[in-house]
């Protein structure tokens, strides 16, 4: 056989077609990866990785290996040796392994100079060396096993014909047929186990770096059954009963391995981040599934921007895991502006439900034309429908940012809207009122959001004057209470029932203000107020559990801007002056609940001291460096917007906003005379949490015109801050709801190239990537028949 083998490969460079086909694999990849503008041009797109060339590639070579095939044995016939090949004392499975390693030998010589392809990613990757090698290997790993088994095809097509072309013609149909002709059937048939027939299914798997048992047996098993059939096909024996035997039962043995290890196999993500893996969180309300659900996608479209096309993509290959992981989550990519009749039907029709379009600008040669889409997707389950959003803004990012942030928060988005469709509710959270906290509008945002995932109900603590005890066992059958921004000072009686509620497990979320001030309040002729100390009587209820709000106003330089009038009448225009007492935090903590944020804005925050107890304590939110504490009573001053703030003032650094507290609580009234008499009273809690906020105002939304508008969105900026992200993260880590966090906060690194060093060499490289594998081909080749003539002319 390695005679056989070696025989093959110097018939092929001994002659013109092996440099051929090769020169004409480089030189079509050259063109489409880095000199014609498309959705292939690794330079254009922008990403440092391989996928344009693993998603090309196989298109390539599935007429270049039915070229390199074709004269196999189809010439052998021709030529009439073949029948003094097969009586030289060789088996015959072994006359076809030659041949076959032979023919897939030079695919692989072809496949190396494109080496020279990630080497080029890595030097232009930002920063250099930004590339994922371990998707890389994964990628070319399957790329392999998919020309083994385009080779196989290739020779058993050759195997049944002795004129070339028809072995060409029928190799190139075969490939095609196995390639997609499956997941065509599988459209139309809507038949996940017709797909899994196919090859694209399995290779778009192997080709993002993911190694799947399941595909390499699939594989295997193709080019297994082909080189069966080509080794019975060349046969100058009528086939025996042993031989139709393994030949008839090979198959049937190998579609039943291939059954029962749908259940059984081994899966490597070999991508550096793990991006391919779902989370045990989004695996757990897949799980949950029992009915068929229908996903839509509306980002598609054929002039979207390799930011946008990388995100439709990403959406896909996400989707395509919650397919393979439950059969009854189909989707859907739909392009709802494709049809100009009916686009703006369309566009009405979206935004009613709430799917806002987003303009984008598209830049093709060298001009800029703006186009609309709509990054949302619709997800409906026993006619109930959710929507999606695939975006992820955040404040100052460019659009990589953009493109990173949303790919890293497909997985929650989707995982989210799935709990919603598929989860019931469990807990109850209460939304404390009774000491004059937020109104129902301020807060209606926030309620609403959490609403899907927890039952909500308001609970006043009025009745603890009348009925202190039943008032404390009503409210511990809520997991969660929430306060919004009281401004009326909590009772003792009030303090000792919350106490309690603690004692017993209870979980809280506390947004407070211990400075009275509000944003309107400067709005008057004078455009000045007082700032005064607030005092809710909670200073010794949270002093006892490790924190103190102190009575100051975080004065910090890295703020939000305040929107002020100036002119009278229709000559007024809105202007956004530097206001200091908005500050703007920029999460850095790693804990689940800040991750991945975007900034979050705050009013008139004051500042938290921690103290030393057996509590746990995790600063969450703290403020710039550049930051001074202004005490109270205080005028503020509008004035204050024309002032050039002093650096040399704003020296007292990070200041603590938003504090986790996590472990066993003391009570504030043990060893203390207690306002009522209190059965069953508890001196230490449970392992309980509590988040206290010192600002009242993170979780107050704008009321427009038409309502309340969303938490976070600024109408006068049009900025969104992460505002109700924060809020909801919270309130899931409080009622350990983890999962969704974890999903949310889970980093994806997408690598991008160096846009400024592209624009500098872009001509250098691509000389490079044209001419180099071409001239090492050359190179090769001299150096091949060199030693040929050498051997011979001895």
């Amino acid at each position: 056989m390695l005679a056989l083998l070696k025989k093959e490969i110097n018939t092929f460079f001994a002659s013109s077609i092996g440099y051929l086909v090769i020169a004409i694999f480089l030189v079509l990849n050259g063109l489409f990866l880095w000199l014609f503008k498309g959705e292939f041009n690794i330079l254009d797109n922008g990403f440092a990785d391989m996928s344009s060339f693993f998603l090309l590639a196989p298109w390539i070579l599935l007429f270049l290996i039915p070229a390199v095939t074709m004269r196999s044995f189809s010439d052998e016939k021709k030529q009439g040796t073949l029948e003094l090949l097969l009586t030289k004392p060789l088996p015959l499975y072994k006359v076809v392994l030659g041949k076959y390693f032979g023919a897939f030998f030079l695919i692989i010589i072809a496949l190396i100079p494109t080496l020279l392809y990630v080497y080029t990613i890595f030097i232009l990757g930002n920063p250099a060396g930004n590339i994922d090698f371990g998707s890389t290997f994964g990628s070319y790993l399957g790329l392999l096993f998919l020309a083994a088994s385009y080779t196989a095809i290739g020779v058993f097509a050759s195997s049944i014909t002795d004129n070339q072309i028809v072995a060409f013609i029928t190799a190139v149909f075969l490939c095609f047929f196995f390639y997609v002709g499956f997941e065509g059937l599988a459209d139309f048939t809507a038949s996940n186990a017709i797909d899994q027939l196919g090859m694209s299914a399995h290779y778009k798997s192997i080709s993002r770096g993911v190694i799947d048992s399941r595909d390499l047996l699939y594989f295997i098993s193709i080019l297994t059954v082909f080189l069966l059939l080509t080794t019975l096909k060349i046969s100058n024996k009528p086939a025996n009963k042993r031989a139709r035997t393994v030949v008839l039962l090979a198959p049937i043995l190998l579609l039943v391995v291939n059954v029962i290890t749908q259940q059984t196999y081994i899966r490597l993500d070999l991508t550096q981040d793990k991006r391919y893996t779902l989370s045990q969180a989004t695996l757990d309300i897949v799980k949950t599934v029992e009915n068929p659900i229908v996903i839509d996608v509306f980002l598609d479209g054929s002039n979207l921007p390799s930011e946008f096309r990388r995100l439709k993509t990403e959406t896909r290959q996400l989707l395509e895991e919650f397919k393979a992981k439950k059969r009854q989550i189909v989707f859907n990519f739909i392009n709802p502006l494709a049809d100009e009749a009916t686009q703006e039907q369309n566009i009405q029709q979206l935004t009613e439900r709430g799917l806002k379009p987003m303009q984008i600008t598209v830049q093709e040669s060298g001009k800029a034309s703006q186009e609309v889409i709509f990054p949302w997707a619709l997800a409906s389950y026993n006619n109930v429908t959710v929507e999606i959003p695939l975006i992820k803004n955040k404040i100052g990012a460019d659009v990589q940012e953009l493109a990173t942030n949303s790919i890293q928060h497909l997985e929650y988005a989707f995982a989210d809207g799935l709990s919603k469709l598929v989860n019931p509710k469990r807990r109850k959270i209460a939304i404390l009122k009774g000491n004059n906290q937020l109104r129902d509008g301020a807060i209606f945002d926030f309620v609403t959001s959490i609403k899907d995932y927890y039952y909500i109900a308001a609970f006043t603590l009025d009745s603890v004057a009348t009925n202190p005890q039943k008032t404390l066992e009503d409210l511990k059958t809520y997991d969660l209470i929430v306060s919004a921004k009281p401004t009326e000072a909590f009772s003792e009686a009030e303090k000792l029932v919350l106490d309690q509620y603690t004692m017993s497990g209870g979980k809280s979320l506390w947004l407070l203000d211990k400075v009275a001030i509000e944003q309107d309040s400067l709005y008057n002729p004078a455009g000045k107020t007082i700032a005064m100390p607030r005092d809710l009587n909670l200073t010794d209820f949270f002093f006892r559990y490790g924190v103190r709000i102190n009575p100051v106003l975080v004065n910090d330089l890295y703020s939000a801007p305040i929107t002020l009038a100036s002119g009278e009448g229709s000559q007024s225009q809105f202007q956004q002056l530097p206001w200091f007492y908005a500050p703007l935090v920029n999460p850095t903590s790693a804990h689940p609940i800040t991750k991945n944020l975007n900034l979050i804005k705050f009013d008139f925050a004051n500042q938290i001291d921690t103290l030393k107890n057996s509590v746990n304590k995790t600063l969450l939110l703290q403020s710039s460096i550049l930051t001074k504490l202004d005490g109270t009573p205080r005028e503020i001053n509008l004035e204050l917007t024309n002032e050039e703030p002093n650096p040399e003032l704003y020296t007292k650094g990070f200041q603590n906003l938003a504090v986790l507290l996590e472990g066993q609580f003391t009570s504030v009234y043990k060893n203390r005379i207690k306002p009522f008499n209190i059965s069953d009273f508890k001196t230490e809690s449970t392992d309980t949490k509590m988040i206290v906020i010192a600002d009242g105002d993170v979780i107050k939304n704008d009321i427009g015109r038409n309502g309340p508008l969303e938490l976070g969105f600024d109408r006068w900026t049009g900025q969104s801050y992460g505002n109700k992200d924060f809020l909801l993260n919270a309130v899931n880590y409080l009622l350990d709801d983890n999962g969704l966090i974890y999903i949310r906060s889970k980093e994806l690194s997408i690598a991008f190239l160096d846009y400024k060093k592209v624009a500098a060499e872009k001509t250098t490289w691509q000389l490079i990537n044209m001419g180099f594998p071409l001239l090492l081909l050359g190179l090769f080749g001299f150096v091949f028949n060199w030693f040929r003539k050498r051997k011979y002319a001895s």
